[in-house]
């Protein structure tokens, strides 16, 4: 089943490459949606994809890439935006 989840993660993710990281993995997963830098210096993440896959790449936000480190990360679900490709804002 389709879904729609809202991500968000914060520690240093800003200026690390997290966002194109999240990215490329998102699109290597055929995920749709986007991902953007919040002013509290947080990231932002919006994805759609089967429930399944979400699940796998959630675990992925929770280290993210390799510079990035992860204090907390936050999950809920949204309805369904029908993106058709996933980019950052």
């Amino acid at each position: 089943m389709l879904k729609h989840y809202n991500i968000k993660v914060s520690g240093r993710v800003q200026g690390v490459a997290y966002r194109y990281s999240a990215m490329r993995k998102a699109q290597n997963m055929e995920i749709n949606g986007f991902v953007r830098n919040l002013l509290d210096g947080s990231v932002e993440i919006e994805a759609e994809a089967e429930e399944v896959v979400l699940d796998q790449f959630y675990l992925w936000c929770k280290k993210g890439p390799i510079r990035a480190r992860v204090d907390k990360i936050t999950l809920s679900e949204s309805n369904i935006n029908n993106f058709v490709n996933f980019k950052i804002r």
